[in-house]
This record gives C-alpha cells, sequence and structure tokens, in this order.
C-alpha cells in the first residue's frame, strides 16, 4: 500500500529535531507543525519508523481531515473516510482523542460519534450487523483544533518513549524521547565522552549513549501494528536484523553518572544494562558540589537534568544547585554543558550566559536546554 500519510506527534520544541532524524534515518523530507511532523510513504516507512526513531512520540496514519463544528459533520465525516482499508473484520477499534478551540467539547461525546461512525463505515464494507472486536487492535484516534478533526490509526502502541529498558524512573524522570533530542543537540558521537551529574535513573546517559553507538530504539519492544495483516513479520525482523548489523563498537565511549541517591546510582547502572550499554556506563555517589571534571582533553559532553524547584518543593534548594553547577562546571577546551531547565533565571543563576538557548518541553513543564560549548 502506497502514499500512506504517515504522522508523528513529537513533543513541543523537538519538531527539527525530529524532521532531522527522518532525513538522517530514512532519507525523507517531512513537512512540520506545532507538535508534529510528517511525511507520505509506504507501510514499509510504518515499520522502519517505529523501530528507527529515537526523538517522536507516537507514529500514526492520518486518515482523514474535516471541518466538524458539529456532531453530525464529525458522523459524516468519519464515516466516508476507507477504514477498511485498514482495519479487517474482526479488529478492535477503540477511540480516544482531544478537543481544542472547537465548538464539540464533550470528549466522550466525541468518541461516541467517531465510533459510531466507524461502524456504519465498517458495516457497508462487511455486510455485518455486529462486530465482536476480537482481533487485533486498531486504536482509532482524533484531534479536533479550531473545528478541524484529522482521525489517526495509530500503529505504536505504547508511546514511543517506552524503549523497554526503564520499569521504573527516578524522582522526576526524564522522557526518553527528550533525553534523545537532548543528546542530538548535543552531537554526541562514539569518541565523546558523556557526563551526568545529576543521572537519576540514567535516562540521559543511556539515550545518549545509544545515539553514539547506533542503537535503534525500538530493537526491543514491540508495536501494535506487528499484530495486523498490513505489515508482514518478516518486514519488521528485516528492518530489526539491519538497524542490528548497524550499531557500533567504540573503544573510546564512555558515560559517567553520578548522583546523591544510592537507588539511583544502582538504578542507573540497572537499566544501562538492560538497555544494551551497561559496558559504557559507570556510576557512582556524587554531589554536584563536589562535580570535577576528568583531567585530560578528551572531548566531553556534560548532560544535566537538575532538579526543579517544583520538584523538591523548594526553589531556593534548586537555586543553590544551579550556583553549585556554575562553580564546578569549568569553562574548557573540547567540554560543552547542556542542561535543561524552567527556571527563567537560570544563566544569572549559573553565573554566565548560554552561547544557545532552546524552548523544550518536559512533560508539561516548560523548559530551555541551555547550551554552554
Amino acid at each position: 500500500m502506497k502514499d500512506i500519510q504517515i504522522s508523528m506527534p513529537c513533543l513541543f520544541g523537538t519538531e527539527g529535531i525530529a524532521a532531522n532524524e527522518i532525513k538522517f534515518k530514512l532519507g525523507i523530507t517531512p513537512t512540520c507543525e506545532n507538535g508534529r511532523v510528517g511525511f507520505c510513504g509506504e507501510v514499509f516507512d510504518v515499520a522502519r519508523a517505529n523501530v528507527l526513531l529515537s526523538c517522536v512520540e507516537r507514529v500514526q496514519i492520518l486518515l482523514g481531515t474535516f471541518k466538524a463544528s458539529t456532531f453530525d459533520e464529525l458522523f459524516c465525516g468519519v464515516k466516508a473516510l476507507p477504514l477498511f482499508d485498514f482495519i479487517p473484520k474482526d479488529g478492535a477499534f477503540p477511540v480516544k482523542g482531544w478537543s481544542l478551540n472547537s465548538k464539540l467539547t464533550s470528549i466522550p461525546d466525541c468518541q461516541s460519534i467517531v465510533k459510531k461512525a466507524a461502524v456504519e463505515c465498517l458495516k457497508q464494507k462487511y455486510q455485518v450487523a455486529w462486530f465482536e472486536e476480537t482481533g487485533a487492535e486498531y486504536q482509532l484516534m482524533f484531534s479536533i483544533m479550531n473545528d478541524m478533526a484529522s482521525i489517526y490509526l495509530d500503529t505504536s502502541g505504547a508511546g514511543l518513549h517506552k524503549r523497554g529498558y526503564r520499569q521504573e524512573g527516578g524522582i522526576a524522570p526524564i522522557k526518553e524521547t527528550l533525553s534523545a533530542a537532548i543528546a542530538d543537540c548535543a552531537r554526541v558521537k562514539a569518541y565523546h565522552r558523556v557526563i551526568d551529574p545529576c543521572c537519576g535513573s540514567g535516562t540521559l546517559l543511556i539515550e545518549a549513549a545509544r545515539k553514539a553507538l547506533n542503537v535503534a530504539p525500538g530493537l526491543d519492544r514491540h508495536f501494535a501494528c506487528e499484530r495486523w495483516n498490513l505489515i508482514s513479520q518478516k518486514t519488521f525482523h528485516e528492518i530489526r536484523d539491519k538497524a542490528r548489523s548497524e550499531i557500533r563498537e567504540s573503544n573510546e565511549f564512555e558515560c559517567l553518572g553520578y548522583d546523591i541517591v544510592p537507588e539511583a546510582v544502582e538504578l542507573t547502572l540497572h537499566n544501562a544494562e538492560k538497555a544494551g550499554v551497561g559496558k559504557y556506563v559507570k556510576a557512582a555517589l556524587r554531589p554536584i558540589a563536589a562535580f570535577k571534571l576528568p583531567e585530560d582533553d578528551k572531548k566531553t559532553v556534560v548532560l544535566a537534568n537538575p532538579p526543579y524547584g517544583e520538584r523538591l518543593a523548594d526553589i531556593e534548594a534548586a537555586k543553590k544547585i544551579y550556583r553549585e553547577m556554575g562553580e564546578r562546571f569549568a569553562v574548557r577546551q573540547n567540554v560543552g554543558y547542556y542542561i535543561i531547565s524552567p527556571e527563567e533565571e537560570f544563566e544569572r543563576i549559573f553565573g554566565r550566559q548560554a552561547q544557545k538557548r532552546r524552548k523544550l518541553y518536559n512533560g508539561m513543564i516548560k523548559c530551555n536546554l541551555y547550551m554552554f560549548y
């Protein structure tokens, strides 16, 4: 099946990073909009995107977009879509979605209408009065913004940030997709040293390692579309086999993680081992006040997601950490610092101005990635 509209939501601020990854990994130039990237491709590209892309949240097939300021318009719009091209007679097709700045504000009512319209559409195709929905799941998703509805078919299942290596996070874990985007901004390479002085569950280190060593993020998990007839298991096997053959080995790359919580240190090492990069990751107990760069000229990238005031319930305690970082993060040739924080006064507290800033969202928290080269 050709000419499928593939659409991928991503965290706000990471659209350009995700687009560059799509160009590099898939050889396709995507379009970008707020919180989403997309392109026209084939079912093969759906599988490749799920396995290979590290910064997008999901891979969805865009089934159609239409005006929906009334429930009748929503019903007719969905009913006219070619759902039967994807959903088989025994397929389960639950519905979820959201609405913003639109006349249709009730999400449960919108879900009900979309479901009824999907049933009527499939009834006409399969000539049955009732769907048992005992087969594979084909999750329908809708978004309604400014009275324009978009209907998607989710191919990923669990969000793509769930790589399979992290069963639990630290006190306030950073998303794997955001960590991968930060590693991209830092341009981590296989001859670098990466340090995280407040490593938590190790996500920044692990995603940086997997970037540097070219470990595909979807190697260790499965996707909803693998249970569909649309994409063969052989296709996924071939994509994963090729991805495994392209993993790099390095005698130079290393990751060092530090934290003040013993459980965080243990979790970092455990997660790194499960992620397949355990031999590159070391972790130890050390406060930021005792941070010190290794005494060599090796190219070093420091990635940090320091505690926020919201997380500590003490903004002053967070600011104290920022000041300590400014004191301990020495300006040195071949060393770069990439620090994500929601604190608007971070540079003043840290003690110097970043060469570059990038607006990102850590969950629902608006942040800046402060880059010191």
